[in-house]
């Protein structure tokens, strides 16, 4: 990644937040953008050929799988218009809602616990390593970041794309990762599985959904991002007091105007309440936004004191309700819904996150959010354009 950055005017980052199958409202931006990239720099233009660094979490690393894995020609495995359709046509089978009534009261012991996931996962699995076969994560056509969490050691697991280079025992299957960052608790398996050197020295991987520890990967991307140049600084020479950011970081959506849970309602719970009340999972619902929350306000302040807010775009909808604000209700209607509000969420006004109350507001003067990914296309297409005249 190094030398790429000493050519670069500015560093390109895009992140997609987890959300089960909310990752379609995310889907309908990547289409939208992807599309103008064509219009500017011709029909074989993809996504991954504009950013140095991808960051997924969850849904959000599984569509970051899908726009940098290689296929036979070297070309990105999906191009972004078709990830929709792959949500809309695997989705019911990921998710079967004949299951969907029955989280509690299916498999109950005598002791109240809940045995076992909502969804045995299979499905997904198959259709994953199909998909990815012995792809591993070094052969990412960009850099990709995708986070996890280990439940055995209690401590996240963030796979880099190059950490696979320089280490075999990183170098995990991209299947496993993607099986592994969206092993959501109470609704997916966790996923183990092992790495293997040349050495016959191994690696085990006891891995969980990376929404626990980063729902929305932003940071660490530009954590990553940082640590490259520093290096790169050392190692080349270069100054790096010049390398601006030009940072998209795309939401699920979220329910903060539902209003979901109060205190008073929440100071009786106990635990199966916290994991599941009123068709919501408060506990999972309060871990993925508030850490999804926590990182865009602290990028968004950074960003705002450095006096470059425009070269941060974070495009989220908080309005959500009922259906369209949970992970898995697959059904036909509320997956055509999702597809309508990331099209609608187009036609918004660029909003930014309110310090004080957390909810997203419009910004005045900044047009949509369709107008902000155009220009956003033609900073990428400068960029790109630039670096290749070097």
């Amino acid at each position: 990644m190094a030398p790429a950055f000493t050519k670069a005017k500015m560093v390109t980052v895009l992140t997609i937040d987890g959300g089960g199958i909310r990752g379609i409202i995310p889907s309908v931006l990547l289409d939208f953008l992807e599309s103008k990239l064509q219009e500017l720099d011709g029909p074989n233009a993809r996504i991954a050929d504009y950013f140095d660094i991808i960051g997924g979490t969850s849904t959000g690393g599984l569509v970051t799988t899908m726009l940098t894995a290689p296929n036979q020609d070297n070309r990105p495995l999906y191009a972004a218009k078709d990830i929709t359709n792959f949500y809309l046509e695997e989705s019911p089978q990921i998710f079967p809602q004949s299951r969907h009534t029955k989280f509690v009261s299916a498999m109950t012991s005598l002791s109240g616990s809940v045995m076992g996931p909502k969804y045995d996962g299979k499905y997904l699995h198959s259709k994953i390593n199909n998909l990815l076969g012995d792809l591993t994560l070094k052969q990412t056509l960009t850099h990709v970041i995708i986070p996890t969490f280990d439940i055995k050691l209690l401590q996240p697991v963030i796979f880099i794309t190059n950490d696979g280079k320089k280490n075999e025992l990183k170098n995990a299957r991209l299947a496993d990762i993607c099986i592994g960052t969206t092993a959501a608790p109470t609704y997916l398996p966790a996923h183990y599985f092992e790495t293997k050197d040349a050495k016959g020295s191994t690696k085990s991987y006891d891995l969980i959904d990376g929404g626990v520890a980063a729902n929305n990967p932003t940071m660490l991307a530009i954590s990553q991002i940082r640590k490259e140049l520093l290096m790169a600084e050392t190692e080349f020479g270069h100054s790096i007091e010049n390398k601006r950011m030009l940072v998209l970081s795309l939401g699920t959506g979220g329910a903060k105007y539902a209003e979901k849970y109060t205190a008073p309602a929440a100071s009786k719970w106990g635990l199966l309440n916290w994991l599941y009340t009123n068709g919501g999972t408060p506990l999972f619902d309060v871990y993925g936004d508030a850490g999804a929350d926590v990182v865009d306000i602290h990028v968004s302040t950074l960003f705002q004191a450095l006096r470059c807010k425009d070269k941060y775009l974070r495009i989220q909808d908080d309005t959500l309700t009922g259906d369209a604000s949970s992970i898995d209700v697959a059904s036909t209607e509320n997956l055509q819904g999702l597809v309508e509000i990331g099209k609608e969420l187009l036609k918004k006004p660029v909003s930014r996150v309110n310090l004080e109350t957390g909810r997203f507001e419009k910004i005045e003067g900044e047009g949509t959010n369709e107008k902000a990914l155009v220009n956003f296309a033609k900073l990428l297409v400068e960029e790109r354009k630039f670096r290749q005249n070097q």
